[in-house]
């Protein structure tokens, strides 16, 4: 009997025990994202973010950048070249599959580590560019010629980023990427006609045009023919990422 009583008890409490694991909330593991200041720059963008344990995740993102002026094109062209490029437009995708590293927390929540591959792609529409020719007569004559092409690029990278649960129901998250960085190589090419047809002088001018645009972080080389230019880009590709994403937990 005493036996009986002192079992009652360990009963009790054991079962307590197991309504209490029960009724423990599981851990919700999915994510869907958008990064809200991707917007300002025409990047319509979605990611989805599994939890695989406490620690790590798998992040999958897709952006796509609709045809509009290059951002910051000022930026890295003087004043007089960016004037060539008057109705250059672009528009760009991107890939980027993205592993995790959480500290803290974890489940999606917390400081995290992401090295990262990214697949971009920018291409322009049909755009003017004139350069000046100076001829041995002593006349400047202005060249205009018609322009396209596309680039392609493939990097890896590491940003250093903060997630947040922002609600009581932990549905509502906040993504801040703090800081990222990626290199890789690019390749592609650029056609460049006119409808003069260029001499030997002329096209060694153009060229030279060409060539001290001297834009950055891209490596190109310039061939000339008689109706324009070939711009070929092979070489180092990088980039820089932040902002802030809002998503939806579940």
């Amino acid at each position: 009997m005493k036996k009986f009583l002192i079992l009652i008890p360990c009963f009790l409490l054991s079962e307590a025990g197991a309504q209490e694991l029960q009724a423990a909330p599981a851990e919700k593991m999915n994510i869907i994202k958008t990064n809200v200041t991707a917007y300002a720059f025409r990047n319509i963008n979605l990611s989805y973010e599994r939890a695989i344990n406490q620690w790590f995740s798998l992040n999958i993102g897709f952006g796509t950048m609709t045809q509009g002026k290059v951002p910051f094109i000022n930026a890295f062209l003087k004043d007089e070249d960016e004037k060539r490029f008057q109705n250059l437009r672009v528009k760009a995708t991107n890939f980027t599959i993205e592993p995790r590293f959480y500290i803290g927390r974890g489940y999606g929540r917390g400081f995290y580590f992401a090295p990262y591959y990214r697949y971009s792609d920018v291409s322009s529409n049909s755009f003017d560019f004139y350069y000046d020719y100076n001829a041995v007569d002593g006349n400047t004559y202005q060249i205009p010629l018609k322009g396209q092409g596309s680039t392609s690029g493939n990097s890896g990278g590491l940003m250093v980023g903060v997630q947040f649960f922002l609600t009581r129901s932990q549905n509502l998250v906040l993504d801040f990427w703090i800081a990222g960085a990626h290199y890789g190589s690019g390749k592609g090419d650029f056609i460049m006609t006119s409808n003069y047809v260029l001499t030997p002088e002329m096209q060694a001018q153009l060229k030279q045009e060409i060539e001290n645009l001297d834009i950055p972080f891209v490596d190109y080389t310039v061939e000339t023919n008689a109706n324009g230019a070939k711009v070929k880009v092979d070489g180092p590709w990088a980039g820089f990422r932040s902002g802030l994403s809002i998503g939806y937990r579940f």
